[in-house]
């Protein structure tokens, strides 16, 4: 094959074309078997990459290797370290059960103050109850004495 130019390219002599790829059977049949050794390191990568559960392993025996030879290293500082987050996980846990109490306690407080309205509300209700039936009774009297008064007054009448 020529360029433009009319000169013969170099990659002819292989078999291949530029535009086309490889056009001998030996060049096709090594680039499919490099594309597939590419393809199968290319999802071996995918699949370690998606093992969540054995990359958590990969990393705690990493992080136990390295706890391990530090200590190996310098084992007061291992120690203190340690004690110093024994101390701040004691320090949070004392931090959340002293809120609790207090909530706990002002809840208690505002529970104690609401059932005290609460028992304000129900004196209040009976009583404004007991002053309702007294109104309907003496609503009633009086009805019964307008009744009374007017039928004196019809017979009256009729004498």
């Amino acid at each position: 094959m020529t360029t433009p130019s009319g000169s013969s390219r170099p990659d002819d002599a292989a078999g291949t074309d530029a535009a086309n790829g490889p056009t001998d059977p030996d060049a096709i049949k090594a680039e499919i078997e490099a594309t597939r050794e590419q393809l199968g390191r290319t999802v071996d990568e995918l699949s370690h990459r998606l093992d969540v559960p054995a990359r958590a392993k990969e990393g705690a025996a990493r992080a136990k290797d390295t706890a391990v030879e530090t200590y190996r290293e310098s084992p007061p500082a291992v120690v203190g370290v340690g004690a110093g987050l024994a101390g701040l996980v004691g320090l949070v846990v004392w931090r959340r059960r002293r809120k609790r109490r207090r909530a706990a306690a002002a809840s208690t407080a505002s529970a104690a103050a609401l059932a005290q309205a609460r028992a304000e509300a129900r004196v209040a209700r009976k009583k404004a109850q007991r002053e309702a039936a007294r109104a309907r009774k003496a609503v009633a009297r009086n009805a019964q004495r307008t009744k009374r008064k007017t039928r004196k007054a019809t017979r009256k009448v009729r004498k």
